[in-house]
């Protein structure tokens, strides 16, 4: 029995640090618009609460719409990381720092963007009967640490890049939405 739960831990953990993988890559783009730590910490904090909510939703809906609604999930995020890097991009050859892409409507886009795969990835659990709490906890855990990684990252690369580091963030966000797409 115990090898059992060690073994659901285990595999939930690792499933929560592949769905954090895309917080942080895509973190680490838009890191590059220098942030203060304060806002990375709440930035962080929602997209856990995100990465809750959304499988949580997932496994609700379990079995009715895990095979039309999947495939949609990955296009609709790859569009909006590609909006998202444009708009990004656009804003690099502002004379002016534009944090609008994680304030307000943006950042909410920003959390459910990375948050739409552990959406699909709760419709599946949610068929086999995992604990839901534990499967809960650790992908908002592992999303919220990635996160913030991938921000602090950013963070000291965008200051060795200077003006160029929004221009490769949002090049970033176009490619992770193209990937998705693709």
């Amino acid at each position: 029995m115990i090898s059992y739960i060690l073994g659901e831990w285990f595999t939930l953990s690792l499933m929560a640090i592949a769905l954090g993988m895309d917080a942080f890559s895509v973190s680490l783009g838009m890191g590059m618009i220098g942030l203060r730590l304060r806002r990375i910490a709440m930035i962080g904090l929602l997209i856990g609460l995100f990465h809750v909510i959304m499988p949580f939703i997932g496994m609700l809906l379990g079995n009715i719409l895990s095979k039309q609604f999947g495939s949609f999930a990955v296009l609709m995020g790859g569009i909006l990381l590609i909006v998202l890097g444009i708009q990004m991009f656009i804003n690099s050859f502002s004379k002016e720092e534009d944090t609008s892409l994680v304030r307000g409507f943006g950042l909410l886009i920003f959390a459910f963007t990375v948050s739409l795969d552990s959406f699909s990835v709760g419709l599946s659990l949610g068929m086999s009967g995992v604990h839901t709490i534990v499967a809960l906890f650790l992908f908002g855990l592992a999303s919220t640490i990635l996160t913030w990684l991938g921000f602090l990252l950013a963070k000291k690369v965008s200051g060795i890049l200077g003006s160029y580091s929004e221009l490769i963030g949002g090049s970033i966000l176009c490619a992770f939405g193209l990937q998705l797409i693709l």
